[in-house]
């Protein structure tokens, strides 16, 4: 039986949790990746480095394995590490939040906020703001925002509860009224634009944490906190939308006063860690992309027009880094509906389709987006397009690109989700189509797409080196893409 290997001197000992990558541990714990030492070494599947080898051999542990390591890849939770001991003070590395209560989850599914805000019977229940189609109540809107841009309600509705008192009983003050989410912020009062703060915030908090982009917060008083690096996801994306609009002082009483934000949470909807050992991890071990193809029809040349970008903020630069787009080159250039299709990159059920861009696809076809592999869709033109309870093959025409959608030329936007976490086009689970795996590159909307032999390197503009084809396409259609230097 192997010796199990002690935490060495000047390391700590680390747990990988739910979308690590080695890349992201690194960075929360202010370390080089090489520096890791991956500690259970019987169901490890990358070697660090010689010096590593050579403690393995001391402890007489065994490797069937001599694949290189690859940092970006996401490792299967639990896996035991050690790193450098390197960091100073840091938050508390209390988790607050379960990733499956920020997100839309799983446990999401069968939540009905509209039946849960009546019988809270407080102003929300009553309240309606004015939306495109017509006035509509406030807990529609929420709902609206949770689909949208994949957030779990439950935890809007708890900062709700302890900044305003919405959900269980009456604001007092004229600030409460116009700030239901006690953030004030020009032209931003009002329950639509006040949700939207807190989604786009715990959005960029969440998977900022998600890829290692961010190890600090700061405060509106100009203090700033180092991350403790044993924080997940969830409780991250918490802290940092609520750091966005409070003093430090103010924070650490939201998240560990007498009458915090994670107390009214349990409050409203009991154990939330109960609910996630039913439905976490939200990513398995060994999962793996399904196949996909482009998303687009072969004998097509398309191009390539944004590397890894936003999946649902209008600011492409601000995270998930989670879609691709593609452009059809016939047609010409600005704004049009393009009479070339846009088609499924794998088959599933179409979930939504409601017009004005969006479609989601959902692999598994069980009805949820909040479950399993989700493909989604934006900017898909209103005309010919397909209609939820649909069930698609791959390849099935989904409908046309298009401008509509907040875009400013004729494209189709892509992205995927995984039980309802968007999943980072260079990050833990490669997006991969036709055989080209998505990077990211620094810079407005510059990445590219590799096969291993050729690139497809993206701008906004298109030109020879956007061009992209699916590989089965006829010979007579077939182009030689730019070599990998």
């Amino acid at each position: 039986m192997p010796t199990e290997i002690q935490v060495p001197e000047g390391y700590v000992e680390y747990f990988s949790q739910s979308g690590d990558t080695l890349k992201a541990v690194a960075a929360h714990f202010g370390v080089e990746p090489e520096s890791i030492i991956l500690a259970d070494l019987q169901s490890a599947q990358y070697l660090i480095n010689e010096e590593m080898q050579e403690e393995l051999r001391i402890a007489n542990i065994q490797m069937e394995t001599s694949s290189l390591l690859d940092v970006t890849r996401i490792v299967d939770p639990g896996t035991r590490m050690f790193l450098p001991d390197v960091l100073g003070e840091t938050t508390s590395p209390e988790l607050l939040f379960p990733d499956s209560d920020v997100v839309y989850s799983p446990s999401a599914v069968g939540f009905d906020i509209d039946a849960f805000v009546q019988e809270q019977g407080g102003f929300l229940a009553e309240h309606e703001d004015l939306l495109t189609y017509g006035m509509a109540p406030a807990s529609e809107i929420i709902q609206i925002q949770a689909e949208a841009h994949s957030i779990n309600p439950r935890v809007l509705l708890s900062v709700m509860e302890y900044e305003s008192g919405w959900v269980r009983g009456q604001p007092e003050t004229d600030f409460e009224k116009r700030f239901p989410m006690g953030w004030e912020w020009p032209d931003r009062s009002g329950i639509i634009r006040q949700t939207s703060l807190i989604v786009r915030e715990t959005t960029i908090g969440y998977y900022s944490w998600r890829e290692g982009s961010l190890v600090e917060l700061e405060f509106t008083d100009g203090g700033t906190r180092r991350l403790s690096p044993y924080l997940n996801a969830g409780t991250v994306g918490v802290m940092y939308a609520l750091s966005r609009f409070h003093t430090q002082e103010e924070w650490q009483e939201l998240l560990y006063g007498e009458k915090s934000i994670p107390k009214i949470h349990e409050e409203l909807f009991g154990d939330s860690w109960e609910r996630a050992a039913v439905v976490e991890p939200l990513f398995p071990a060994g999962i793996e992309q399904p196949e996909m193809h482009f998303p687009f029809s072969p004998n097509q040349v398309w191009s390539h027009t944004c590397g890894p970008h936003a999946a649902r903020i209008a600011n492409p630069d601000l995270p998930p880094s989670a879609a691709l787009d593609f452009a059809p080159t016939a047609g010409g250039s600005g704004c049009n509906t393009s009479a070339q299709w846009a088609t499924a990159a794998a088959g599933g059920l179409v979930t939504s389709s409601p017009g004005g861009g969006p479609v989601f696809i959902d692999l598994d076809m069980d009805g949820y987006n909040q479950t399993g592999w989700v493909l989604f869709y934006n900017h898909i033109g209103n005309s010919e397009r397909v209609e939820a309870g649909t069930i698609l093959a791959m390849d099935d025409p989904v409908g046309h690109p298009s401008c509509v959608g907040d875009a400013t030329g004729t494209h189709i936007h892509i992205a995927r989700l995984y039980n309802g976490e968007w999943v980072l086009a260079d990050g833990g689970i490669p997006f991969v189509l036709s055989g080209y795996r998505a990077f990211k590159d620094e810079g407005f909307c510059k990445g590219r797409l590799e096969d291993g032999e050729y690139v497809i390197t993206a701008n906004t503009h298109g030109n020879y080196y956007t061009r992209s084809i699916r590989p089965d396409s006829e010979p007579q259609y077939f182009y030689t893409p730019t070599p990998r230097n």
